[in-house]
């Protein structure tokens, strides 16, 4: 009898261990480190059914497989993502980010700095609104970015409308296109 109550007590136990709740800020750390390691499986299992992303008056709603498109997109550009600073505010986090990538580093601003808050539903990620860039030099991106897509315009039709396409076959363009310009004499 000893044993049985033995066993179901560490049962419980080892059960109930495996099964704690992420607070909301081991929640984040564990999104941006999935990120980081280029692990979707692991962002799957923080992030809520539907996620959507703000951005100014930007507003882009995914799903899982819409999700998973991005994700591809954002992994192109072999993105290095470290998390600064973490707080809590009600039900949300406010995430001081850092983010270095092959495209931050073409548009002079690398790393991007930028402060993010993630919101919940189900404690898992459901929302994330870009609040403000630090130190960005939009002057300087907007200058790179615009001579690139013109010269692309002129020199490589055929990759011409790759800045908008936020595809796995987008990202691909971006990147050959700032090789070629890159290259260029």
């Amino acid at each position: 009898m000893k044993n049985i109550f033995l066993i179901l007590l560490l049962t419980v136990i080892f059960t109930s261990c495996g099964n704690q709740k992420l607070s909301h800020k081991e929640t984040v750390n564990r999104y941006y480190k999935a990120f980081d390691s280029g692990d979707f499986d692991k962002i799957k299992r923080v992030t809520h059914d539907s996620i959507t992303m703000m951005n100014g008056d930007f507003v882009t709603p995914f799903d899982n497989n819409n999700f998973y498109e991005f994700y591809k997109w954002d992994s192109v550009f072999k993105p290095s993502y470290k998390i600064i600073e973490l707080t809590e505010q009600n039900n949300d986090v406010i995430a001081t980010i850092t983010q270095k990538n092959i495209r931050n580093e073409f548009l002079k601003n690398n790393p991007l700095q930028f402060k993010v808050k993630l919101s919940f539903s189900a404690d898992k990620i459901s929302r994330l609104e870009e609040l403000e860039y630090i130190d960005v030099n939009w002057q300087e991106w907007n200058q790179e970015k615009d001579s690139l897509v013109n010269w692309i315009k002129v020199n490589h039709p055929n990759l011409d409308g790759f800045v908008n396409d936020m595809t796995l076959a987008g990202a691909m363009k971006y990147l050959k296109a700032i090789e070629l310009y890159e290259g260029r004499e």
